[in-house]
């Protein structure tokens, strides 16, 4: 895996993470970020995923069972210990649609109109078009039938986001296309436009949030935060030779927590309640060291329960063919 993507992975995670810790930090303002970790999520997704060779529903099982095991790994041990009730979600949501984590559901929603675009040469060639095309149909549902009479474009459990979450795994697959236009170009004009729209996107969510009277504009914050996700991803292709060059104690911990991504996500709902009402920075400590360590075992442990379902696959497709020799 190119490293850049690594880190990103790994940076996403902590935003997220960041963003859910409300009531841990003495300035709420801080725990920030989560919506720019979702885009930059599904623009690696984009980006891993970009080279499919199989069959739809190859593909699409393989991706599946990649996600749900540790999704109903910790949903059951959750509503067992009484973290998660009945009275929320039934168990059909809880563990198949649209699951607890709104990450997941539209993941899954998503990778199949991915994969039509990525499969079909003339959408393949032609992402940019798409992802204007895309942006011309959300304007015109944002108009016509949008509610902006309040800020919530960026809330992620609401439909409207998943157009910002599909460009965002386009752009994703541009960069793939693109790599070697990308990788290792490092322009500072780059990385001040990167600070400067980054500004622009922190800045116009607190505008739209304080003003009622602008949020008709809503719309304009997705916009920023997506040109802000494509400096990111080109700034850090830009030093990715660097990023290769750091310390293997500092790469060791990125690839560490690159590689429990999901499991992190899916793990802290429950935990940050748990000692968020300790003292600053004592809460912050616990629920991070206590978050990393359920994530941990939960990625061993869905791993296994993975590799089982894969070797039943396994098995079962070399029968087939077997008995039709």
């Amino acid at each position: 895996m190119i490293f850049y993507i690594t880190l990103l992975r790994a940076l996403a995670s902590i935003l997220i993470t960041n963003a859910h810790y409300t009531g841990v930090y003495p300035i709420e303002l801080i725990a920030n970020g989560g919506l720019l970790g979702d885009v930059l999520f599904f623009a690696i997704s984009g980006f891993c995923l970009y080279n499919i060779k199989d069959k739809f529903s190859k593909w699409y099982s393989k991706r599946i069972f990649r996600i749900y095991p540790a999704v109903w790994i910790i949903t059951l041990i959750y509503l067992m210990i009484g973290f998660y009730t009945l009275d929320e979600m039934n168990l059909f949501e809880y563990l198949i649609y649209p699951t607890y984590y709104h990450f997941v559901a539209s993941i899954i929603f998503l990778y199949i109109i991915y994969y039509i675009i990525i499969k079909i040469d003339i959408f393949k060639n032609n992402i940019p078009k798409i992802m204007i095309s895309l942006l011309i149909i959300q304007i015109l549902i944002y108009i016509f039938v949008y509610d902006k009479s309040y800020y919530h474009i960026d809330t992620v459990r609401e439909p409207m986001v998943r157009f910002l979450f599909l460009q965002s795994m386009l752009l994703g697959a541009v960069f793939r296309q693109k790599n070697d236009k990308y990788l290792n170009n490092n322009k500072i004009f780059n990385w001040i436009k990167l600070i400067i729209f980054l500004a622009f996107y922190f800045i116009s969510k607190l505008f739209f949030t304080k003003i009622p009277e602008v949020t008709e504009f809503q719309l304009i914050n997705q916009i920023i935060l997506f040109v802000t996700l494509y400096y990111f991803l080109k700034c850090f292709a830009g030093i990715n030779s660097k990023l290769e060059k750091l310390p293997n104690k500092i790469k060791n911990v990125i690839k560490f927590l690159s590689s429990i991504t999901l499991e992190i996500y899916i793990v802290q709902y429950p935990i940050i309640p748990i000692f968020k009402n300790l003292v600053f920075p004592i809460n912050w400590l616990a629920i991070t060291i206590t978050i990393l360590i359920v994530a941990y075992i939960l990625h061993i442990v869905s791993k296994q329960v993975i590799n089982f379902i894969e070797r039943i696959v396994l098995n079962e497709n070399t029968n087939n063919r077997s008995s039709k020799i």
